[in-house]
């Protein structure tokens, strides 16, 4: 069912190697009021890579929430991101947000209360419409970030903007867990009332460690199987399953900048390709072991050199079919005869 179509979505050419973990969980349950959206019982699916300390693995995982509301054709979602900083450059935040709302005590609504004592960057998420002049002020994380949080979440919205996806920077999409770190987004919709969020992710290198295990960088999102449902109902379902035909390997920093753009064209110009497009860097010979790994059954390889010569380097895993090097101007139309 849905579960089967955002799978197929997630399948289809991307993270491959990168994902360490696809997973659905259900049953799962609520001691709350069920709302439209929102149930006592419900059902989740969603993946989670580790080991990578980079943007360009957070920007791969929004565009495979991006290929996957096309997958299963949802349309009118709309992106919404932020970054939340360091855990110290959250602490330096923290207290900025608490001496600004203790100074507004007396204007706080009852669970704003509640959360100043317990997780204050929460009151920024408040839904009471009276509390929106109050937040509107308060002090901006985005003011505390250093310069590596701020490269950080800027590399991202600009591989957004290359590649088409539409945002929404919201400074007040915070988690009620200290685990998370850097990027957080949401997926959010109008059509389940007050129960908006379709898909939410971000980065949480803190959780490994808080488990007692090694510092581990870790990035995901989970969304909701019956508000999927809900909202497949009025436009229905779409397709796509499959192993990898392509792997992309990318040299130099440019080149990582441009292959995500690349990537993207080729998956719009030809939906039935399976492509993995390399995340988390690395020599040029130990990106090759990730795409010999992958079982695809060709390379893309793109440097700098190739890419100021406006080519791409075609080369079979497969088989000993000799190099060859595609226009990048008509690659779609030199891939699409070995698919």
């Amino acid at each position: 069912g849905t579960a089967g179509c955002v799978r197929a979505g997630i399948e289809n050419g991307l993270l491959y190697n990168q994902v360490k973990r696809l997973w659905y969980q259900g049953p799962m349950f609520r001691h709350e009021r069920p709302q439209k959206g929102r149930y006592r019982q419900f059902h989740q699916i969603g993946v989670e890579t580790f080991g990578l300390a980079g943007p360009d693995i957070d920007l791969e995982v929004l565009l495979i929430t991006a290929r996957i509301w096309k997958a299963i054709g949802l349309t009118g979602l709309e992106l919404q991101i932020n970054t939340l900083g360091t855990s110290e450059e959250r602490v330096t935040y923290r207290d900025k947000l608490v001496t600004y709302l203790s100074a507004h005590r007396d204007k706080l609504d009852e669970d704003s209360l509640r959360r100043l004592e317990t997780n204050p960057l929460r009151v920024l998420d408040s839904k009471n419409p009276e509390m929106q002049s109050i937040i509107e002020n308060a002090p901006a994380l985005m003011d505390e970030l250093g310069d590596e949080s701020r490269a950080h979440f800027e590399w991202i919205c600009l591989g957004l903007e290359k590649n088409g996806i539409d945002y929404v920077l919201n400074p007040r999409l915070v988690r009620g867990l200290d685990y998370y770190s850097r990027t957080v987004f949401e997926w959010v919709t109008d059509r389940l009332g007050a129960q908006g969020t379709v898909c939410a992710g971000g980065r949480y290198d803190g959780l490994v460690s808080q488990l007692g295990g090694r510092s581990t960088p870790a990035v995901g999102f989970a969304m909701g199987i019956e508000r999927l449902v809900a909202i497949l109902e009025e436009e229905g379902a779409g397709q796509g399953l499959g192993q990898p035909d392509i792997y992309m390997v990318l040299v130099g920093d440019k080149a990582v900048d441009e292959g995500f753009v690349i990537a993207e064209q080729l998956r719009n110009l030809l939906p039935e390709i399976r492509l993995l497009l390399n995340c988390g860097g690395g020599s040029f010979k130990s990106q090759f072991k990730k795409a010999d790994k992958s079982g695809a059954e060709y390379a893309l390889v793109l440097g700098e050199d190739e890419l100021e010569r406006g080519v791409i380097s075609l080369k079979s895993l497969r088989d000993k079919q000799e190099q060859k090097e595609l226009s990048l101007l008509t690659l779609s139309d030199s891939i699409r005869p070995l698919l």
